[in-house]
């Protein structure tokens, strides 16, 4: 009663700050047009992209506040959207970079006009201590850097106050781009170091309610569970100053609440909606428009962990993949709003990702293989979802929850707060769970790396191992004859897939709802809306 209370208040106040602005006199209108104002379901749990359990709005904290040294160009897909391109850097806070003779390090120039929001320049060892913080962090920075062989700190070299190298390892070619991801964010290393304390020497803990950044945008306001409020660096020079000069983005859990809001003009722009809701609005005749594009290198999917009886059975775990309701589920969760990842009529045959499997929904099937793994007449379990991503996750739920049933497996549903799942997941105890994962890096076998590798994958939250498996995605990596690995990426992807520790469901589409005077979205990896490059004519 008390959250709904709060929750209720918080819209009031919301609607409040609206009519406000509605009210204002014509020159205070003029500055609206320069005013961005964002609803969406979940915030950002901290700060700090290399915190741990960071959740993913905290990525577009990192992508509006701190500068990377490299980002991605664009290009104009087929549907006339506008996304990143992966094949093409482009400079950030680094002007120009070249690479040694032998391809085995990098030396990145900085612009030598680039501060931090404080004033300080920024120099080579900000970016030293940044890189080095990242592989301290521990969790998903440090394994995201490790992902593309930058592993130590004596990679890092700072040649002058504007002079920056890496030595690389090994030749790898997830190494740039992934100098291009938020958590190669450049931090304000001394600013930091006076927020530091000698058990917590990354200051942490007050980088997760403070920035220390020189990125486009500052934080003004952070009220974690309510909102936060962005205002335009004009002293940014790592590219064009955005013509959005402050940005407000509110948490407003109802998506029903949210589309009204939207449809009224009240706020611009909205994203994490049900798929219905984004079904219905692009159909519609209106003042708003829908962005919508297949998520790269991602997929909804149900994973058991393999460690837990009974889903060390993989035959257990074949029979549950058999029940699963796709097409019900595409139609009633996803709202046809999806790639689907089901019902192949041949195993993988290329390095064509996500690739679909063999599944469909079979009861007999599933029962057979419950019989002949001894589990005839079931089991309990719980099955566990992100409640962050709770307008898609819980009806697959339900509908999996009936379908486990035809099985005799009762399974008790487990909505687990957004702010909480990352660290939930990370402790890799939920025996069944709902889930979203897509790689930044769009390749197939970065995408194995951190799902199905038994050695270094944060989000093997299976804890799936196959030493087999293991050498295929590493050696992938590194392949440059394209036939080999073809056939080295088909070859995991076949045996993911028999072994099955998750069941693919679908590729999800990256949505957002906003204005039709909105110009400029942009779609990108990490899905959260970039603010720099919008516009309101």
């Amino acid at each position: 009663m008390i959250n709904s209370l709060f929750k209720r208040a918080a819209l009031c106040s919301l609607f409040g700050a609206l009519l406000a602005v509605s009210t204002l006199p014509a020159s205070a209108q003029d500055k609206r047009k320069e005013t961005l104002i964002v609803a969406n379901e979940t915030g950002p749990n901290m700060l700090d992209v290399q915190g741990v359990g960071a959740n993913r709005p905290a990525y577009a904290v990192s992508w509006m506040t701190y500068d990377r040294l490299m980002t991605f160009g664009k290009k104009k897909l087929a549907n006339g959207i506008v996304s990143y391109d992966f094949s093409k850097l482009e400079p950030e806070l680094a002007e120009s970079w070249e690479f040694a003779k032998d391809g085995m390090s990098v030396t990145f120039k900085l612009r030598k006009n680039a501060k931090f929001h404080d004033g300080t320049p920024v120099t080579a060892k900000d970016v030293k201590w940044s890189f080095e913080r990242a592989l301290a962090m521990g969790g998903f920075p440090t394994f995201q850097m490790k992902a593309a062989s930058i592993e130590k700190p004596e990679q890092f070299e700072v040649v002058d106050a504007n002079t920056f190298r890496v030595k690389f390892l090994r030749k790898d070619k997830m190494t740039m781009p992934d100098l291009a991801v938020p958590t190669a964010s450049i931090y304000n290393s001394e600013l930091a170091k006076k927020n530091a304390t000698p058990e917590d020497p990354w200051a942490g803990t007050w980088l997760k309610n403070n920035t220390a950044g020189g990125g486009a945008y500052k934080v003004e306001s952070y009220k974690p569970g309510q909102e936060i409020i962005y205002v335009r660096n004009d002293d940014w020079k790592s590219g064009p100053l955005p013509k959005i000069k402050r940005v407000i983005q509110r948490e407003v859990p109802s998506a029903g609440n949210r589309r009204a809001l939207l449809t009224k003009g009240d706020i611009d722009m909205s994203y994490d909606m049900p798929p219905k809701d984004f079904a219905e609005m692009s159909q519609e005749k209106g003042n708003v428009k829908v962005s919508s594009v297949p998520i790269e290198n991602s997929m909804f999917y149900l994973g058991m962990n393999v460690t837990k009886p009974p889903f060390d059975n993989m035959k257990v775990r074949q029979a549950v993949a058999y029940a699963v309701p796709y097409e019900r589920l595409m139609q009633s969760a996803a709202y046809g709003r999806g790639v689907p990842l089901f019902g192949a009529k041949n195993s993988a045959t290329g390095a064509e990702w996500p690739a679909a499997t063999k599944y469909t929904t079979d009861l007999a099937k599933a029962k057979q293989l419950m019989k002949e793994a001894g589990y005839e007449n079931g089991f309990e379990t719980t099955l566990s979802f992100d409640l962050g991503q709770g307008t898609v996750s819980e009806p697959i739920a339900i509908l999996v929850q009936e379908a486990l049933a035809q099985l005799n497996i009762k399974s008790t549903i487990n909505k687990v707060p957004g702010s909480n799942w990352r660290a939930a997941m990370l402790k890799k105890d939920m025996p069944l769970m709902i889930n979203r994962f897509g790689g930044w890096l769009n390749y197939p076998e970065y995408f194995f790396f951190w799902t199905y590798h038994g050695q270094n994958a944060v989000f093997n939250t299976m804890s799936y191992k196959n030493p087999g498996v293991d050498k295929m995605i590493d050696a992938a990596r590194f392949e440059t004859d394209k036939l080999s690995y073809q056939s080295q990426v088909k070859t995991f992807v076949n045996i993911a897939y028999e072994e099955v520790p998750r069941v693919p469901l679908f590729q999800p589409m990256a949505d957002v709802a906003m204005q039709k005077n909105v110009q400029g979205y942009t779609y990108w990896f990490h899905l959260q809306p970039d603010y720099r490059q919008l516009s309101k004519n």
